[in-house]
């Protein structure tokens, strides 16, 4: 064989091995989280049963290296039992239905929970996908008060959906933009019943955080505090953000899937512009690493030495691979930037296998300005990233965007 035929055959083999490689990236990381989920299983059921039943579903690791488990009440005790139904999804193994249910049902007395506006986060993420992919008619009633649950925080003086009960001295009327993923269940209930109150308090929710949420560049404050008497904003503030002005990563990916999730119910081109104008302020932005897993905040002070926030980049990707199936004058740049951000998650900043508890990434802030959960695994990183993979996966099968 002469050396420009092996030079040839070689480059060749390399070319297609980059694209097996590109292809199997869903199925590579099912199959890692196949293993290391079971290994979850197994690391939350010895706590389970250590705690007594007290605690339900996996949140992230503390600072001594234990699994810290969260009670049903928690925001992010959805998040498990939603993993488990995108197994079950993708896999078709019946274990992973038996799994998400026994995870879910835990969490079936939240649907009465009225101190909480994160019913979309807890019930749908775990009820909801389970009423997709499995339906029983006990999983619709869940869902149906749950929405009618996380209705009875809307006041029409606002506009919007109260967010916390706490801190009444700070805030007379906190709504946080991490609110509009919470909008997905209301819409589902109008499709569901008919009932315009839902899509109603949906809609006016997201136009009133659209006006008074974001800036002229549009990046998204994190907490617009309302006086309940006149509507009126009282305070733009952060909670978990570097500052008052500054641009909080997750708050972003929050604002970016939200008004996706409301140009898709809705049809409203206005959402759609809204997301894509999100979308520019988050891939143009100086700070934006080149692997676009983004800074906690997008506006801290010692950039490029601070904590990378992973939760926000699967959010940001689960978001644009479902912005791609509706916006199709951006879809292909859309897709591209979906794809290096879960090459790079897949690569740099998953967790090994058996280890980390059963997570599958590391490196996410929960709250930076708390020294609360920075630099580990959360469970709604995962959540979103096998969610991502899904739609990656939907997307390419479809053939609307090439590989």
């Amino acid at each position: 064989m002469n050396l420009k035929l092996f030079l040839v055959l070689f480059l060749f083999a390399v070319l297609m091995n980059g694209c097996q490689k590109k292809q199997n990236l869903v199925e590579n990381n099912f199959t890692f989280a196949d293993s290391q989920l079971k290994y979850a299983l197994q690391e939350t059921e010895a706590v389970r049963e250590k705690v007594g039943g007290k605690l339900s579903n996996p949140r992230t690791i503390d600072s001594k290296g234990n699994l810290k488990l969260v009670a049903p009440g928690d925001w992010t005790s959805g998040f498990f039992p939603g993993e488990l139904w995108y197994m079950y999804e993708y896999t078709g193994d019946e274990f992973w239905k038996q799994k998400a249910k026994e995870y879910t049902e835990v969490l079936e007395g939240q649907k009465n929970n009225g101190r909480t506006h994160d019913m979309g986060f807890k019930m749908y993420c775990s009820y909801g996908n389970g009423l997709r992919i499995a339906p029983t008619d006990e999983y619709k009633e869940v869902l149906m008060t749950s929405a009618r649950t996380l209705a009875t925080r809307f006041r029409e003086k606002t506009g919007c959906l109260r967010s916390w009960d706490h801190s009444r001295d700070k805030w007379a009327y906190p709504v946080i933009i991490d609110n509009m993923m919470n909008l997905e269940l209301l819409f589902w209930a109008f499709r569901e019943s008919g009932d315009s109150l839902f899509y109603n308090i949906a809609v006016s929710h997201a136009l009133t955080t659209m006006k008074n949420h974001f800036r002229e560049d549009y990046s998204s404050y994190h907490v617009v505090n309302y006086d309940t008497l006149t509507g009126e904003v009282l305070d733009r503030h952060t909670h978990q953000g570097y500052a008052h002005s500054s641009a909080w990563s997750r708050g972003q990916a929050w604002g970016l899937y939200g008004y996706t999730m409301c140009f898709r119910e809705t049809g409203d081109t206005v959402f759609l512009k809204q997301a894509r104008h999100i979308a520019d302020f988050i891939f143009h932005h100086p700070n934006l690493p080149q692997d676009l897993i983004p800074y906690w905040d997008f506006n801290a002070p010692d950039i490029p030495d601070e904590p990378r926030d992973v939760s926000a980049a699967t959010v940001t990707a689960s978001a644009l691979y479902e912005l791609c199936t509706l916006d199709h004058a951006h879809r292909t740049e859309y897709k591209a930037l979906a794809d290096k951000m879960i090459e790079n998650l897949t690569r740099n900043y998953r967790a090994e296998a058996g280890k980390d508890k059963g997570f599958l990434l590391l490196h996410s802030t929960g709250s930076k300005p708390h020294n609360s959960e920075v630099d580990v695994p959360l469970a709604y990183a995962d959540y979103y990233f096998l969610e991502a993979l899904l739609r990656k996966r939907a997307l390419e099968n479809a053939g609307e965007v090439k590989n």
